[in-house]
């Protein structure tokens, strides 16, 4: 059966490329991952690989033709079909003893049914690559269609890689924090194999699978280490002569420095400098501390570095400046007082602060254009609508999901958009489209306890709104002092684009708009 070699997936940039240069020709052999042919776009020169092994036995599109993304451009036969020595092979294997091929057949892997490449997802433009955060299955394991396989985190997403069939990965070819392209291959995938019901095979394929491991494995003394054991052991800074392994031929595994760190039972010792043979190399020599001082490195992840790039990007090219305000929020926490049971029987979602901020924002963004635009370069863009990005703490960082034409949107709808925001975001699960865009961005420090803060623009916006804890203080009213609760407003802004006296009264209108609600049902 003939297999398709086909033109790799171009950019989205990109139309189309012309053929270069084939480096094979028709009934020549090839192996598996073997460069065939070159394609050359208007950016670079893309090579084409051989699917597997065979022979090429048609090209379909010749040198100096122009082709498109994933167009057919020949075709790889199983074998040649001509006489001489192809014939006696031939005839020699059909000759071959039954006990032979039976031993071969038992040595050959489990994976009897259809090959798979396991590859990264189509990662958009604004991605160049991602970082293979964990495997959730290993090599022999039995799993299901659409089991996740493995994670890619990115500079916004954790994306997951499913199985592509019922069967069992071959071969893992991008360890764990590796980094990938976009449909980079991550593994190797054949139907029907792993668990128990592969027979005998299970074991050829597992007794194949170490075998691959064993190439990847490194010596440390007398020890030797499976890759991810490696990666943890390096992590943890242990000594690896105080881990037992419990692989094939004392190997050390995964699990085994899992529980070595679990027990801390494999920490280095520190060790005591040696005697300086002159005054000089005392003094230089490192001081001795007892007790334990442990630390701990461990790589950035992909969404801290960028969470880091962004933020000193809006402090070196933005002239931010940030005025403050404070707003007596009794009229809001009276309302919710009032209307939350009723507000949740209706609506099944809790009633809180950030749907009350959300609309008032909104409002006072269409009374104020310059603070809902942002800066492309030398040009002003000014956005017709309100879309409000809320910042979500995580485990992995902060992220930042996108509230859409907001005006439009009512309060109890804000209000289930930013709970299934929160609750997918610590899953890993918010897609790349709903974190792009925004005219506004709204962070709201008063939940971990902060009483004041100065918030960092989310470029290309500029303005943001930072919230904070609602705090009883002493007020004069009407004359009289009173305990009231209230909550420090701040608003960072780019000077460039917005005048001061602009973004002290954006956030007097949010101000006026919160002490009194009905304002935002009144549009006054």
């Amino acid at each position: 059966m003939a297999t398709d070699i086909k033109a790799p997936t171009f950019p989205e940039s990109v139309a189309e490329g012309t053929v270069a240069a084939w480096h094979k020709k028709p009934g020549d052999s090839v192996e598996r991952d073997e460069l065939i042919v070159e394609i050359e776009t208007d950016k670079v020169v893309l090579e084409v690989v051989a699917p597997e092994a065979g022979t090429l036995s048609e090209v379909t599109v010749e040198e100096g033709e122009t082709v498109a993304s994933e167009q057919v451009l020949g075709k790889i036969g199983e074998g040649k079909s001509g006489g001489g020595k192809d014939d006696e092979k031939s005839e020699a294997k059909a000759e071959e003893p039954a006990e032979a091929k039976a031993e071969k057949k038992a040595d050959a892997p489990a994976a009897a049914g259809k090959q798979h490449e396991v590859k990264a997802p189509s990662f958009p433009e604004s991605i160049q690559e991602g970082t293979v955060a964990s495997w959730n299955k290993q090599v022999g394991e039995a799993v299901k269609r659409d089991d996740v396989l493995a994670e890619i985190e990115t500079d916004k997403v954790v994306l997951e890689v499913v199985a592509p069939a019922d069967g069992a990965l071959t071969e893992i070819k991008a360890e764990e924090g590796s980094q990938v392209e976009s449909e980079a291959v991550l593994a190797l995938f054949a139907e029907g194999a792993g668990g128990e019901s592969a027979g005998s095979g299970s074991e050829a394929s597992a007794a194949t699978a170490d075998d691959s491991a064993e190439a990847e494995e490194e010596s440390a003394g007398d020890k030797i280490l499976a890759p991810a054991a490696r990666k943890l052991v390096a992590e943890h800074d242990l000594d690896v002569n105080k881990i037992e392994g419990t692989g094939k031929g004392g190997r050390i595994l995964k699990e085994d420095v899992q529980k070595a760190v679990k027990d801390g039972s494999a920490k280095k010792v520190a060790q005591q400098p040696k005697t300086a043979g002159t005054l000089e190399q005392a003094a230089a020599a490192a001081p001795v501390v007892e007790g334990e001082r442990p630390e701990k490195r461990v790589p950035m992840s992909r969404l801290r570095q960028t969470i880091a790039k962004r933020l000193v990007q809006a402090q070196q090219t933005a002239a931010m400046l940030t005025t403050y305000n404070e707003v007596d929020m009794g009229a809001v926490m009276d309302l919710r007082a009032q209307y939350k049971e009723t507000f949740l029987k209706a609506h099944d979602t809790k009633l809180g602060f950030m749907g009350f901020f959300v609309k008032a924002a909104s409002e006072a963004l269409k009374r104020f254009p310059d603070v809902n635009a942002s800066i492309d370069g030398t040009d002003i863009v000014y956005h017709g609508y309100q879309d409000i990005g809320v910042a979500v703490s995580t485990d992995r960082g902060l992220v930042v999901p996108v509230l859409r034409d907001t005006d439009s949107m009512k309060i109890a709808d804000v209000e289930k958009s930013i709970v299934d925001f929160g609750k997918r975001a610590r899953d890993g699960k918010l897609g790349i489209d709903e974190m792009q865009g925004g005219t506004f961005t709204i962070t709201n420090g008063g939940i971990f306890g902060s009483l004041m803060s100065t918030p960092i623009l989310n470029p290309p916006q500029t303005a943001i709104l930072g919230m904070h804890k609602i705090q009883e203080r002493p007020m004069a009213v009407n004359g009289k002092v009173e305990i009231r609760p209230m909550m420090y407003l701040a608003l960072s802004y780019d000077h460039r684009m917005i005048d001061g006296k602009d973004a002290v009264q954006f956030l007097v209108t949010i101000k006026e708009l919160l002490e009194d609600p009905a304002r935002l049902l009144l549009d006054v």
